[in-house]
């Protein structure tokens, strides 16, 4: 009888070990999971920010090889959402300014355009409290027009 009493305490022991375990699984577990989220979040938030830096490098370059303002406007426009397409950017929002001044400076000196892009990332399908539904990112790249190229009216 004396065995069973021990085999019943080690039991008993061995079942406050597994509860404690339960909960402290219980209180530790969210907080990994919020962790991770806001991992991922921070991850997508940089991610995509790298990649309207380069949306609006490539606006600024296709803007600078045209040479009106009209046409660098158009262009650039078309530039950025198609870089934000080809690099699996989805906006909420997107908006391409360029400034044009560069292409009316005279042959031979040097003027640049610039272009800004805004983009409106959604981030409430990570559905972590906290979190904002969208985050908005700016970029804005700068580029050389030819000083030797004939420039429009």
């Amino acid at each position: 009888m004396a065995c069973w009493a021990r085999r019943v305490r080690s039991d008993e022991g061995s079942a406050a070990i597994e509860g404690s375990a339960a909960i402290e699984a219980a209180i530790v577990l969210p907080a990994l999971i919020m962790f991770l989220c806001m991992a991922i979040a921070g991850g997508r938030i940089v991610i995509s920010g790298a990649k309207i830096d380069s949306a609006a490098q490539d606006a600024a370059r296709e803007a600078s090889i045209h040479r009106t303002a009209a046409a660098a406007q158009s262009a650039a426009q078309s530039a950025a959402a198609e870089s934000l397409k080809d690099q699996g950017i989805t906006c909420a929002s997107t908006s391409v300014s360029i400034n044009t001044g560069g292409l009316s400076v005279p042959v031979g000196q040097v003027g640049t355009v610039t272009a800004t892009v805004t983009c409106t990332v959604n981030l409430s399908d990570l559905l972590l409290p906290g979190v904002p539904g969208t985050r908005t990112l700016t970029s804005t790249a700068t580029s050389v027009v030819d000083r030797y190229r004939q420039r429009g009216d």
